[in-house]
């Protein structure tokens, strides 16, 4: 007689972000990914995206906090909050991202005996000034590292300067490259749809921030519209009116009104707009992690203008996928699209072939599932009992 085996309860993984949109538009391939082997946790605040994350088979927790308070006392509340949820809930392995859950969910997951990971995802504004509350930053990531097993990056350069801060010890970081893009899904059209103007276009998609360079592009069409008549200057993104950061509403209605632009609002889905733009530009000013933006422009076969900066020249290779520009300089950007402008068709085309050759080989979603599988062998191998013990 062969008694019914009970079945094997599966292990709970929670991601924990500033944002439910945050997760679902640049993790989804991840999460779809952990949900054929385990519950998977979002703990954010909700919004319009929440419905989406668990449609897909995620259990959620809303958590309120504020993601732009710069004031730490007010931010303990958070600590609070998450340590609570982690007693109550006790995830078997919990994924931080961005600056407060980086801070203060390592802290809490210590707290309650919970291995977590720490993925940096850039440095942001705030790292690039000089200021106390950079030092307080400091402070508190110096801290929190110590309590999580693993702090990774996006890429090289962040990862050393964390390390020359002494933030985090050199034995803890991993280098992801970047957060991976799923290029089977984007893909370029074989037969690119008939423009709906003759007109040169330009595509820029970004979180409308003042630091990912949204008024830089914004005075280089100014100053090209001036100069050409057959161009087009398309703007999408996630507008963000709270935060330090954003651009106004009155600034966008203004260079609408004037016809520098055109807002496209949000896009849940941006292949179509990728498939009408001739160049993608991105001229972002502080350090970045692996820009999403530009690899699925890459992914789709389009040129690439961006910023020569950390995370952004390691999308472009200057001259094979697209052209390198001094960050915040208008008129190095503006050189920059004209030479992209005068190339001949068929040399763009082969500047995106090349771009989806490079994404494809460096930062395929394969490669960023695979780095999660080895870090969560810990939870499926019973002779493994730290994540600190395997060697990547």
């Amino acid at each position: 007689m062969i008694l019914n085996q009970p079945e094997k309860q599966r292990k709970k993984i929670a991601l924990v972000a500033n944002s439910a949109w945050s997760l679902y538009n640049f993790r989804m391939d991840l999460i779809r990914h952990l949900l054929i082997r385990f519950d998977v946790l979002i703990i954010a605040p909700s919004d319009e995206f929440t419905v989406e994350l668990t449609k897909a088979g995620c259990s959620f927790l809303n958590i309120r906090f504020n993601n732009r308070s710069e004031n730490p006392l007010l931010d303990y509340g958070l600590y609070q909050a998450l340590k609570k949820i982690y007693q109550t809930v006790q995830p078997d392995f919990i994924f931080h991202y961005v600056i407060k859950p980086n801070i203060y969910g390592s802290m809490a997951a210590a707290k309650t005996g919970i291995q977590s990971v720490a993925v940096v995802t850039g440095l942001g504004y705030t790292f690039d000034r000089r200021n106390w509350l950079n030092r307080v930053v400091s402070f508190l990531y110096r801290r929190a590292f110590k309590k999580a097993q693993e702090v990774w990056f996006l890429n090289e350069e962040d990862a050393n300067l964390f390390i020359e801060k002494k933030l985090v010890g050199a034995g803890k970081i991993k280098i992801l490259p970047g957060e991976g893009i799923n290029t089977a899904h984007f893909f370029p059209q074989a037969h690119r749809p008939v423009a709906r103007t003759k007109a040169f276009q330009f595509l820029m998609g970004t979180r409308l921030l003042k630091s990912k360079g949204v008024g830089v592009y914004v005075d280089a069409a100014r100053i090209l519209k001036n100069k050409y008549r057959d161009i087009r200057f398309e703007l999408i993104g996630f507008f963000e009116k709270h935060h330090p950061d954003s651009i106004s509403e009155s600034e966008l209605k203004y260079w609408q009104k004037k016809g520098v632009i055109h807002y496209g609002g949000f896009a849940k889905d941006v292949r179509p707009f990728l498939r009408q733009a001739d160049c993608f530009v991105f001229p972002s000013f502080y350090h970045e992690g692996i820009p999403r933006c530009l690899l699925e422009a890459a992914a789709m076969e389009i040129p690439i203008i961006t910023s020569l900066i950390t995370g952004c020249k390691e999308v472009v290779r200057e001259g094979e996928n697209g052209f390198l520009c001094a960050p915040n300089q208008v008129r190095d950007l503006v050189n920059r699209m004209e030479e992209m402008m005068a190339l001949p068709a068929v040399r763009r085309t082969e500047m995106g072939k090349n771009g989806r050759a490079l994404v494809t080989e460096k930062f395929g979603i394969e490669r960023i599932l695979a780095e999660y599988d080895k870090t969560l062998q810990v939870l499926e191998d019973p002779e493994t009992t730290s994540i600190k013990n395997q060697v990547f």
